[in-house]
């Protein structure tokens, strides 16, 4: 529709154009026949004197439709300039819209599945295999938990892995061990997700760290969530150990940067991106400058949501994080960079 608008705006302009130089056109020729009807008036003498009055009246007249035909055109050409200015203003807002909006549904669906990972790792937190590995961590609890952390994996196919680590950062178990050889009994005490999941201070608390690749994972992209493990598994207890849960990232955001309702048209000039609080790219519809490219968003006034133009002609849309449930995001943004058409 607002295509539409602006294709009808500029044919006004141009039929208006045409039109008022027919008009002019006519008007110039009516008084070069006026002037011709003179000099042959002139030519026939006394004969001719009724006929050369006439040809000033037309001659009068041409002139007059001249001057008119200016005047409407000096009047109706910043109207029609208007016109199309109004209808580019209105496909700008129209297109900008419609991206601020795709944006705002990329960063919603991904906060939604992250909320998800939130509530995961607080409720497999106090599971009481868990538990009881970091309250006793024996060969058997240790084992029994693993066989449990491989069963959640077996249902939860988002997850690359689950971590047990002891109150002193040792891994005690793990849901894929063979899978992932180098875990069992590594040192995480350095690693943010595990300093900042003892550092919560009760059970409705976690942590999470940014996206980034987990070498121990064999160099996956991860989303890394924890929360301590605490005694009895209440929401109170003493700290006895650390959770750290590591959904695979890279293919589940992917899947959502390029599931956006596209022609195929639209789709080939267009780019979908997540990018974190650093705005750095962290999922792209066309898989480049992840976890390496920053984007500048020019956020007019720090605002939370707006569209704006490239140099090139590109339009940008983009939203804010907005949250989900008791997840409040983490300062994310939904992307939307388009291209103008060809034909443009």
């Amino acid at each position: 529709m607002p295509e539409r608008v602006q294709k009808i705006a500029g044919a006004v302009a141009e039929l208006t154009k045409e039109k008022l130089g027919s008009v002019s056109r006519v008007a110039a020729a009516t008084k070069m026949l006026a002037l011709n009807a003179k000099i042959e008036a002139a030519r026939a003498g006394e004969a001719g004197r009724g006929f050369g009055v006439v040809a000033q009246e037309v001659s009068s007249v041409a002139s007059t439709v001249q001057d008119l035909s200016a005047q409407l055109d000096a009047e109706l050409a910043p109207l029609v300039a208007e016109l199309e200015q109004l209808g580019e203003q209105l496909v700008w807002h129209v297109r900008g819209t419609r991206l601020s909006d795709l944006a705002l549904h990329v960063i919603d669906l991904i906060d939604r599945n992250l909320y998800e990972r939130s509530c995961d790792v607080r409720w497999w937190a106090t599971d009481s295999a868990v538990v009881e590995a970091c309250a006793e961590p024996t060969p058997e609890t240790t084992a029994y938990a693993s066989e449990r952390l491989a069963t959640i994996l077996g249902s939860y196919t988002v997850y690359l892995d689950l971590w047990i680590a002891d109150r002193h950062g040792r891994v005690i178990a793990s849901g894929r061990p063979e899978a992932y050889p180098g875990v069992l009994g590594a040192d995480v005490s350095g690693e943010p997700w595990f300093r900042d999941a003892i550092a919560t201070s009760d059970g409705t608390e976690f942590a999470v760290v940014d996206v980034a690749t987990n070498q121990r994972l064999r160099g996956a992209t991860v989303a890394t969530y924890s929360t301590a493990v605490r005694k009895a598994g209440r929401e109170d207890g003493e700290v006895i150990g650390a959770l750290g849960i590591f959904f695979d990232f890279a293919p589940q955001a992917h899947g959502i940067v390029t599931s956006m309702d596209l022609t195929p048209e639209d789709a080939a000039r267009t780019r979908v991106m997540l990018v974190d609080h650093r705005l750095t790219v962290i999922a792209a519809s066309d898989g480049a400058g992840l976890l390496t490219e920053r984007i500048d968003l020019r956020r007019d006034g720090g605002r939370e949501r707006g569209v704006f133009q490239r140099p090139g002609g590109a339009m940008v849309g983009y939203a804010l994080t907005l949250g989900y449930e008791t997840y409040a995001g983490l300062g994310w943004y939904g992307v939307i960079e388009q291209r103008p058409p060809a034909s443009a």
